[in-house]
């Protein structure tokens, strides 16, 4: 799988298929990587090449994988934005549709914020967001987690900077909700949505069926999804039906 640079960022990505592009953030937190999407419910590259570019990465710094780059302590959710765009800039892709698994759902929604030009649809699966019964739970695992194995893998990296790059993610304004953006910018998008919920500590369902009232052009799938094998593909077959219809026509 090839890399791209981009200053002193280098990403590892994927991609597949030929047709409209889909970028596809697999969930895992900040360990989110190609590989980790093997463990998924489904697998988009199995489940959607024969019709779509599918494109996916390593996340800057996820310890298993392969992407580097700096820990930009002051915008930690935009500079891994940063990192999506670049490379779908790189791969020639201007419009791109979007499903993100965990993690990928603040992803999804700071790309509503940053490009909502550039975004057919999205699809939030089983996304993260704050739980106010256990508030401080993503930065302590993280800061349990992530945080060691990344700076045993890149020394010249101290946790103190970690602790400030975590605080900056899952503090603050946005700390209630899904972690990278306001409820303004939910409530103000226009890029069609299908969200797949969850409700696990992570994943919380309310966080997830608030973003489905607030964002005007929203839908929901079935729920729950995946307490059962036989209930996966009933999804994934909304997910087919949501990208078919939100493909644009020159490319359908």
């Amino acid at each position: 799988m090839p890399f791209f640079q981009r200053g002193d960022v280098r990403i590892h990505y994927k991609e597949e298929g030929t047709g409209f592009p889909l970028l596809v953030i697999p969930g895992g937190g900040l360990n989110s990587t190609i590989e980790g999407l093997k463990t998924h419910p489904f697998n988009p590259f199995d489940e959607f090449k024969d019709e779509f570019r599918v494109i996916s990465a390593d996340l800057r710094n996820a310890p298993s994988g392969q992407s580097t780059g700096p820990l930009e302590v002051d915008r930690p959710w935009d500079a891994y934005t940063d990192d999506h765009i670049a490379l779908m800039d790189h791969l020639g892709c201007g419009q791109f549709m979007v499903l993100g698994f965990c993690i990928g759902g603040p992803f999804i929604w700071n790309l509503v914020k940053r490009v909502p030009e550039r975004l057919a649809a999205a699809v939030p699966a089983q996304p993260s967001g704050y739980r106010p019964e256990m508030p401080g739970m993503s930065y302590n695992n993280n800061m349990k987690g992530w945080g060691p194995e990344l700076c045993a893998r890149r020394p010249e990296i101290a946790m103190e900077t970690v602790d400030k790059f975590l605080t900056n993610m899952y503090t603050g304004p946005r700390a209630d909700f899904v972690y990278s953006v306001t409820r303004d910018v939910v409530r103000n998008c226009q890029t069609p949505i299908l969200v797949l919920p969850d409700d696990v500590p992570a994943h919380p369902l309310a966080v997830a069926m608030e973003t489905v009232r607030l964002a005007p052009n929203a839908q929901v799938s079935l729920y729950p999804w995946k307490d059962t094998p036989d209930k996966i593909p009933f999804a994934v077959r909304h997910v087919w039906t949501f990208l078919r219809a939100h493909r644009p026509a020159a490319t359908a």
